[in-house]
């Protein structure tokens, strides 16, 4: 199945690490994030979707990762979390998706990856409450991000025109809390570094 199928997907992803507001590496991960490692995780959710004739609608996903100070060195650490709601068959089109084999933009990010974890199928409970997104993996995750509220106070702050390879170019400023415990990687944070944004994804 790896990269012999066309596919595409449209949702929503929002991303914490312990980085302080604004990750530096958000913008170029030839930027140095605040502390030794960086600890970060991707939350997706998908609106719609296909792999091949293959439906994705509705299916979440969780990455979560380990890094160098400088993210542009590689050597990633990285694992999977997928809905297991999905069929055997979904649960392979997603997985060749996030680990890069069925190409797109997700191919890019893991050529950093030096070491894949286990990948695990979990319930995953997604929620979208306007300016806060959350997502739950029972004895495994806890995780929310709220938006920054705009000058206005009326809306969001937002970075615009921001190039990066799985978000938006137009992204929601926020701050974020994650509890994570997992195959030896933990994620703690209070009030760092957030964004979410509507992603439009496709490959080959």
């Amino acid at each position: 199945m790896a990269g012999q199928e066309r596919w595409r997907a449209e949702g929503l992803l929002f991303e914490n690490c312990n980085c302080q507001l604004l990750c530096r590496a958000h913008l170029s991960y030839r930027n140095p994030c605040d502390h030794e490692r960086c600890l970060f995780h991707w939350a997706v959710h998908i609106d719609g979707g296909a792999y091949g004739d293959l439906p994705l609608d509705g299916l979440n996903a969780f990455l979560v990762g380990d890094t160098p100070r400088l993210m542009a060195s590689g050597d990633w650490t990285e694992a999977i979390y997928i809905d297991e709601r999905a069929s055997s068959a979904q649960r392979r089109a997603l997985e060749a998706i996030f680990r890069g084999d069925a190409g797109g933009p997700w191919a890019v990010l893991a050529g950093f990856v030096g070491r894949w974890l286990e990948t695990r199928f979990v319930a995953i409970e997604f929620r979208d409450e306007g300016r806060r997104k959350r997502m739950h993996i029972t004895d495994i995750l806890e995780t929310s991000v709220e938006a920054i509220r705009s000058a206005d106070r009326a809306g969001v702050a937002r970075l615009a025109n921001v190039h990066n390879q799985i978000h938006a170019t137009d992204q929601v400023l926020a701050t974020g809390d994650t509890r994570f415990t997992d195959q030896g990687l933990v994620l703690d944070t209070k009030a760092t570094h957030a964004v979410y944004s509507r992603f439009s994804w496709e490959g080959p």
